[in-house]
């Protein structure tokens, strides 16, 4: 079995880390730069960085942001926010990601998810899809929403997810909007039928608040790696604290190598 990977996630607005719940009541949480640079010291297996108000604004990401935080990892770095063309895509690469992350254009462009695969490779490719649990025609569905949660878009989690999969998408970073950031748990019922739906990896976001969390998602939920924020971003546990739970539950992972650091 695949060794299963501890994400952090740097939600950025206007240059700084911020942390919210269900996208909204944002806090500050640091330099983005500072606080990439701990996660890499504590050994994280990769990093996610969303420019979160991009999509909303019609704005670009802040490639200097995305450089100078580059300049500071050396870990598998994952960007998003404001992406609506393949020339967006292809920056951020050549900014220092290691992968782009798509939500909003995906699903107004479907097309672009394929010109990117196509350019960068499927592994490259991440889609953010973000669900809630709304009522349709008398029943419970998780319908995407798009530009920071504020937009409905009328898909379905489950079929959309194999859509982006078709289109070439190579990993799916699923953020339960219910869940984020109420430190409840992740939201396993979803991340299941969404994980059970699809042949690529998926990153498990959304309503971390303590390493069994995190542990669930992966043994219950079916995930390939789980994303959290707030318990890292204000010291609530240590990435290593979280590596020691899922090796005493059995469940493969990368030994956090420590690096020496200062007090950030």
């Amino acid at each position: 079995m695949l060794a299963k990977r501890i994400i952090p996630c740097l939600d950025v607005e206007q240059g700084r880390v911020v942390k919210g719940t269900r996208f909204l009541d944002l806090i500050d949480a640091g330099d983005p730069v500072a606080v990439a640079a701990r996660y890499e010291a504590e050994g994280a297996d990769e990093l996610v960085f969303l420019d979160i108000t991009a999509s909303h604004e019609g704005r670009a990401i802040m490639l200097d942001v995305v450089r100078r935080v580059s300049e500071t990892i050396f870990m598998p770095f994952t960007v998003g926010g404001g992406i609506r063309t393949l020339e967006d895509a292809c920056q951020l690469i050549q900014a220092g990601a290691e992968k782009v992350s798509i939500n909003s254009a995906a699903v107004r462009t479907p097309e672009l998810v394929t010109a990117v695969a196509d350019r960068l490779g499927s592994c490259a490719t991440v889609v953010n899809i973000d669900p809630k649990r709304v009522w349709r025609d008398g029943r419970e569905v998780w319908e995407v929403f798009v530009s920071g949660g504020r937009v409905a878009t009328g898909l379905e989690a489950v079929a959309w997810a194999r859509q982006v999969e078709l289109l070439g998408a190579g990993e799916i970073v699923l953020t339960c909007m219910d869940r984020d950031g109420t430190r409840n748990g992740y939201d396993l019922e979803i991340t299941a039928a969404v994980s059970r739906a699809v042949g690529i990896p998926v990153v498990a976001s959304g309503g971390a608040g303590k390493p069994e969390h995190l542990a669930d998602v992966i043994q219950h939920g079916g995930a390939d790696a789980a994303l959290a924020a707030g318990i890292f971003h204000f010291r609530e546990c240590t990435i290593q604290e979280v590596k020691e739970l899922f090796l005493k539950r059995g469940i493969p992972v990368r030994p956090a190598t420590i690096l020496p650091t200062t007090t950030l």
